[in-house]
């Protein structure tokens, strides 16, 4: 068990930052400590999201073509380290979904206690799964929810799971983050310029804002 860091993945939220993906990237380059196996970026340009994953190092799965696609003032990321589902693709995050209300992305660090029981009920009730991570469980119980605004959804699908997490939300226009209502993951709120930045980390935090306005390089170096 000491052959490697169990910090539980890593989060970033950043909203109304010109190179949103950079400062993301930047990010997640400083919370790659928390999750080795996969990393994705998911940005918003006001009309659709744009998505990268890929498995591996942060360095290994960006560079400055890919952030250049990732245009927008909205971003979220993850850095994945496993504590439920396999280490492949398809349970790489940030996920990206449509539904009735448009798109959606999610990341999300943490263990949900309940998540078999919750995934049995909603297959039940004729939910498909896409990968064998807890985090698709809450996105089923947020479209499956009966409240009609999209804040009001996540309180919902977050009342009925149990655990310690962090997350952040993306749409179109907006950010939503939110924890387990004893704070066991943390997460913080600072800003970079007018810029709004969310994360799992204040290494992560501080490190962002000292580079927010350098460009992120074809392949950086430890």
């Amino acid at each position: 068990m000491f052959d490697k860091f169990h910090e539980e993945c890593g989060v970033v939220g950043v909203f109304g930052h010109p190179e949103a993906a950079t400062v993301a990237y930047l990010s997640l380059y400083a919370l790659q400590h928390r999750g080795q196996e996969s990393a994705g970026i998911v940005a918003s340009n006001g009309e659709a999201l744009i998505s990268h994953r890929g498995m591996g190092h942060v360095a290994e799965i960006f560079d400055q073509e890919i952030l250049g696609r990732l245009g927008g003032r909205l971003a979220i990321g993850h850095n994945r380290y496993s504590t439920s589902g396999s280490t492949v693709l398809k349970n790489c995050q940030p996920f990206v979904v449509e539904w009735a209300q448009g798109a959606l992305a999610i990341a999300h660090n943490g263990n949900l206690v309940n998540a078999d029981e919750l995934r049995s009920r909603l297959e039940a009730r004729g939910s498909i799964f896409q990968s064998t991570v807890d985090s698709e469980v809450i996105i089923h119980l947020i479209a499956a929810s009966t409240e009609a605004a999209l804040t009001d959804r996540i309180i919902d699908a977050l009342g009925q799971v149990k655990g310690a997490y962090s997350l952040v939300f993306l749409t179109e226009d907006r950010i939503i983050a939110a924890r387990d209502p004893g704070g066991f993951r943390p997460l913080v709120l600072g800003r970079i310029g007018d810029a709004v930045v969310v994360a799992s980390s204040t290494r992560c935090a501080r490190r962002s804002a000292a580079n927010s306005r350098a460009r992120a390089p074809s392949r950086p170096t430890s």
